[in-house]
Parts: structure tokens; sequence; C-alpha cells
């Protein structure tokens, strides 16, 4: 996945306040919140696992995100809001 941000003049001089390469600093914050996304799916999916007396067949660190959402064990945000939404009665 590719995504692309515009940054306005100020705001890319407030970048420049904080950070020498606003590319790298904005890149190493989504990567690192990206891991720590992973790292709570896959721990939510072991204990799901182990709770159920499943094996877990997935492989990785990535095989388990992706499993843990193929086998409806967590759910997107967009998924999540929407569940929330439906049992508030559509409020």
């Amino acid at each position: 996945m590719n995504i692309t941000i515009t940054l306005s003049e100020s705001q890319a001089k407030a970048f420049e306040y904080i950070t020498i390469d606003t590319q790298e600093w904005i890149e190493n914050f989504a990567f690192n919140r990206a891991r720590i996304a992973s790292d709570e799916i896959v721990q939510k999916y072991v204990e799901h696992k182990n709770n159920n007396n499943e094996p877990i067949t997935a492989v990785g660190k990535d095989a388990q995100v992706l499993a843990a959402f193929e086998e409806g064990v967590v759910l997107t945000a967009a998924e999540q809001a929407a569940q929330q939404e439906a049992s508030q009665g559509g409020e």
C-alpha cells in the first residue's frame, strides 16, 4: 500500500522544526504504529486459539495477523465502528 499526503507550507515548516527528515519521521511513525498494532493482534489471535484449544496453523507474525482478520478474531476499525453503530440502533 502506498499512501501519499500533502502538507501545507506551514505544516512542512512545523515538521522541519522537529525533524531533519520529514519523510523518514512519518514513515517511522507509521511503521512503528503498525508494529504495535500487529503485536496486539497476534496476542489476541494466540489467546483466542489457546482459549479455544485450537491449533495455530498460521506461521509467523504476518501470517497470524492476516489469519486473525480472516478468522474474525479481530475486526478493522471501520468494522468495529459499524458494529458499534448497529448495536446502538444506528443513532
